[in-house]
């Protein structure tokens, strides 16, 4: 969430970096001034008719000690009306934080100078490339094919016990997502990120604190019952572990990694974008979140751009990275890189992994801050990134390492997987 003060300060830009998101309501950012404005007044006029109660009532008793008692009833009279008139100014108080809040919560992040103008894909940035793409024999094959060929995943079963997009993983294919996933961690973890284990739900609250309500509330599942909504990624119980804390400073920076399924209700399109392992309800993914200084945030988001890609190289898929324009981000990202994997058998890019600052506009609605070196209270900045996210990266080791006499695994998963191909 924005600071009001950020808006006052710096109106016109501000408007100006909305625009380059696509933001089409710069009209908000003059009515959140004037409703901080009304709420300021309303703020004054009730703490100045409470401090007239307060002076008065020790009059009243000053007068009445004296013997004054005619003075005291006629200022009893002016302390009635006085008080009258807070219980309307604290009413029309809340009215206007609630709707400086609704109207707030609706500007999205302000994207970085770094970020590329554009509205669509086509505009993203292409930062760098690596690896080689595999050049493929005439007769291979897609992975939904291979899952098939090489009994790896049952959709219909997994349709038929919940619905479409949640795949029933079973035998190799079970295994080779559990080699992903313990990979994945362990290569975190000595890169000194803290695991976690989170709660696979998380209240309103926590939704809120990460972004996610009320931009994405269409694209979750909702418990109604409790009022709990299924994670959409780690990213959001593991952040929520500093909601409403005051970190110390030489806590920073705290690295934090995390398995979990994800859960998502977005149908997609029809086609092969959707086909197979391309787009799903449920999924598992490996998250990494960092919680930093203002001033280092831009230097860790390099660090973690470089550790996912390193995590790519390894596993021996040609990749690239996309500087995202402001059109194609994220509600409440100031920059995103997307890690795209290349799909031989569709000869197409997929989307693994996006790595993205948030600046300080997760932790201004989680309310995490800091003392600075001159002991000044401030808000974190907070970071996060796929490490990676599971269906494609399996669609693409199955397409572009099929042979003759399996699927050839890259060779950092041998000792997980317990043998070199499938």
């Amino acid at each position: 969430m924005l600071q009001v003060n950020v808006l006052r300060n710096n109106t016109e830009d501000v408007k100006k970096r909305l625009a380059v998101k696509n933001f089409n309501q710069p009209e908000l950012v003059d009515r959140i001034i004037a409703l901080d404005d009304e709420r300021k007044k309303l703020q004054a006029d009730f703490d100045n008719t409470q401090a007239k109660v307060n002076t008065a009532s020790k009059e009243i008793g000053k007068m009445m000690a004296q013997g004054n008692k005619d003075a005291a009833e006629t200022l009893k009279t002016d302390v009635a009306g006085w008080k009258a008139t807070l219980e309307p100014l604290k009413e029309q108080m809340a009215s206007v934080e609630k709707e400086l809040m609704d109207t707030l919560v609706i500007l999205p992040n302000l994207p970085s100078p770094q970020v590329p103008n554009g509205k669509t894909p086509e505009d993203n940035v292409v930062v760098r490339e690596g690896g080689t793409k595999p050049t493929l024999g005439a007769n291979a094959l897609p992975h939904w094919d291979l899952i098939t060929k090489y009994d790896l995943v049952d959709f219909e079963t997994g349709a038929k016990i919940t619905g479409r997009g949640f795949p029933l993983y079973k035998g190799k294919g079970a295994k080779l997502q559990r080699s992903l996933v313990q990979y994945f961690l362990d290569y975190n973890t000595e890169a000194g990120y803290t695991e976690y284990i989170p709660p696979y739900m998380v209240n309103e609250a926590s939704a809120f604190a990460t972004g996610q309500l009320p931009d994405k509330e269409g694209q979750m599942y909702h418990a109604t019952a409790d009022n709990f909504f299924l994670i959409p990624t780690a990213e959001v119980p593991v952040t929520n572990i500093y909601r409403d804390t005051i970190v110390k400073l030489e806590e920073l920076p705290i690295r934090m990694t995390a398995y979990s399924p994800c859960f998502r209700r977005e149908a997609g399109s029809f086609g092969k974008d959707v086909r197979g392992l391309n787009r799903v309800h449920q999924f598992e993914k490996v998250e990494i979140i960092q919680i930093t200084e203002p001033g280092k945030s831009y230097e860790v988001l390099d660090e973690m751009v470089k550790h996912v890609e390193k995590l790519l190289i390894s596993l021996e898929l040609p990749y690239r990275i996309l500087r995202l324009c402001g059109g194609d981000m994220g509600f409440t990202s100031a920059i995103t890189y997307d890690f795209e994997v290349f799909s031989a058998a569709q000869e197409r890019w997929l989307e693994v992994s996006s790595v993205s600052n948030f600046e300080s506009y997760q932790t201004h609605r989680m309310k995490c801050r800091y003392k600075d070196e001159d002991g000044k209270m401030q808000f974190t900045h907070s970071l996060n990134g796929s490490a990676l996210a599971l269906p494609r990266i399996v669609a693409c080791l199955l397409e572009n390492n099929q042979e003759e006499e399996g699927i050839r695994l890259p060779e950092v998963l041998h000792r997980y997987f317990g043998a070199a191909r499938i």
